[in-house]
């Protein structure tokens, strides 16, 4: 089947030097590594991985005051000072 991708320059001469270096043609390169792509565990879902879900906790009763953005400043530049999260 034939088929048009549009790619960037410097992908397209990486793999028109991996094609020619192996000693095959570059539409036979690109389906060896879409095959091998494929057959992969997690096939195309390794291609972007998506963030976890949130975790949403029950709410508590705790209350927390609040700060100014200097304060929250002091707060973070005491921390680093001292090396805790």
């Amino acid at each position: 089947m034939r088929t048009s991708l549009d790619l960037p320059d410097p992908l397209f001469r990486q793999l028109k030097a991996g094609s020619a270096l192996r000693g095959l043609k570059l539409k036979d390169l690109v389906a060896e590594l879409i095959q091998n792509g494929l057959q992969r565990p997690s096939g195309l879902s390794g291609l972007r991985s998506r963030s976890p879900l949130p975790v949403i906790r029950k709410p508590t009763r705790a209350t927390h005051p609040a700060r100014s953005n200097r304060e929250v400043e002091s707060i973070l530049a005491t921390e680093d000072a001292h090396g805790r999260p």
